[in-house]
């Protein structure tokens, strides 16, 4: 056993001196371990994607489902619940036809193309361009997850008046028309967006910023606005009618946040731990921001506040979570904390709009924040991904980067406004949207679905 004093030997420069034998041998036995270094890793990465795409499956059920489940009134809690439940199965099927391929084949600027639909070429052997060290089946797994969880954030917004037709057939087009071409544009190869691989406006969007929140969130608005208020809104209280379900549900969608930031390195490395710790961080800050200003505003701060705040927080750092330090994600979650607040609490009543669950305020407006403030925020030193020794972010000296954000954020917007309002006219014309007042009086559980989410005779 060497001294603790003596000088450390490198492992190669060890198995020259030590290992007999002609330099073939050596050679050999170099590559082998090579080799076999390879493989552990890429065995480490794809336990680190597996588990990942786990904890965002879960972040749609159970964790959105009881979320919104809580947040309605008992007569609709089933209903709400099934929207996201269906949508994992729905998503899933279009995601193996051709959902994958048209966000990671090709090399188009807005879209891409067909040479993995129904998964044709995606097995074992890793996609060099987006995971070297992991099979492309898991990539393509992990992946699914952000685009099943997507269309379910909308449901917030239409929660107590959408037909469940009308749902599942506006979700499977608004995933094929608006979905898919963001996921492209900003994390596809060649896509308008994409800040690593050739994109002409390259925006920082580290686990689905834009891509995620702000088209769930602006198409959320628009559903709220072309459906119109809820029976009885605002006259009519309509509080929730379970908050401990709420309650779980946010802390099962913190933790599974993990795999959605953290997940998003793509490799169980030091980026992972980076987006790992940064979540939290902008989480735990945009909770106690929103209680500091419900109690500034009310004289206390509430449950309800303090899970909403924390959803704002993981919405806001999402785009951030592997370009910043743990310090700016504070900030940042602060920020958004305070803002989504206003947004929910203010710029809500002021203009009179219903969504329902807060999804525009939450998402919509969380995750523009976070955008944006990627572009300032963000550091060589955390991701170097223009290249080693090149400003990344604001930080850096490179504020040019917050007009790429901004492009980014308004392609977004405008994919999501503009592709909703056209769907959302082709769905009422085909099947309906909205249920009859009195469905909507008696509830979704018994109207749509012929049960209830509570038997309380028994």
């Amino acid at each position: 056993m060497p001294s603790l004093l003596s000088p450390r030997v490198p492992l190669r420069a060890t198995l020259l001196l030590e290992t007999p034998g002609p330099a073939s041998t050596v050679t050999d036995k170099l590559a082998q371990l090579d080799k076999e270094v390879k493989a552990a890793q890429s065995s480490a990465d794809n336990a680190w994607m597996l588990v990942s795409a786990a904890l965002v499956l879960m972040m749609t059920g159970p964790g959105l489902a009881l979320f919104y489940g809580g947040l309605v009134r008992r007569k609709n809690t089933l209903a709400i619940m099934m929207q996201s439940f269906a949508l994992m199965a729905l998503i899933t099927v279009m995601w193996a036809l051709v959902g994958y391929s048209l966000c990671f084949g090709g090399s188009g600027p807005v879209i891409g193309g067909f040479e993995h639909a129904f998964l044709r070429g995606v097995g074992a052997e890793p996609n060099a361009d987006y995971a070297g060290t992991i099979p492309q089946m898991t990539f393509m797994v992990y992946q699914l997850m952000f685009a099943v969880i997507t269309p379910a954030l909308i449901t917030g917004a239409t929660a107590e008046r959408m037909k469940f037709s009308g749902t599942v057939l506006f979700m499977v087009l608004w995933f094929l028309v608006v979905y898919t071409p963001l996921a492209h544009m900003v994390w596809g190869k060649g896509g308008l967006l994409n800040a690593a691989l050739g994109g002409r406006f390259p925006t920082l969007d580290f686990a689905g910023g834009t891509v995620v929140h702000i088209s769930s969130g602006v198409s959320a608005l628009v559903c709220a606005l072309y459906l119109g208020k809820r029976t009885g809104y605002p006259k009519q209280p309509m509080p929730p009618h379970s908050l401990v379900l709420s309650f779980i549900g946010a802390c099962l969608l913190w933790v599974g946040w993990f795999g959605f930031n953290a997940g998003s390195a793509l490799a169980a490395g030091s980026l992972a731990s980076s987006a790992f710790v940064a979540t939290h961080f902008g989480a735990a800050a945009a909770a106690l921001s929103w209680s500091a200003a419900e109690w500034i505003k009310n004289g206390r701060a509430s449950a309800l506040g303090a899970i909403s705040g924390a959803v704002a927080g993981l919405v806001a750092i999402t785009p951030a979570a592997g370009f910043v330090s743990p310090m700016p994600a504070l900030v940042i979650g602060a920020i958004a904390g305070a803002v989504c607040f206003v947004m929910v609490t203010k710029v809500k009543a002021a203009f009179g709009y219903d969504d329902a669950l807060d999804a525009f305020g939450v998402h919509g407006a969380g995750g523009t924040i976070g955008a944006l403030l990627t572009g300032v925020f963000a550091q060589q030193v955390i991701n170097p991904i223009f290249g080693v020794g090149k400003a990344v972010g604001g930080l850096d000296g490179h504020w040019g980067q917050l007009g790429n954000q901004l492009v980014g954020v308004l392609v977004a917007w405008a994919f999501a406004l503009v592709g909703t309002i056209v769907l959302l006219k082709i769905v009422d014309l085909l099947v309906g949207l909205r249920v009859p007042e009195e469905h909507e009086v008696e509830g979704l559980d018994i109207t749509q679905h012929g049960e209830e989410a509570y038997n309380l005779e028994t």
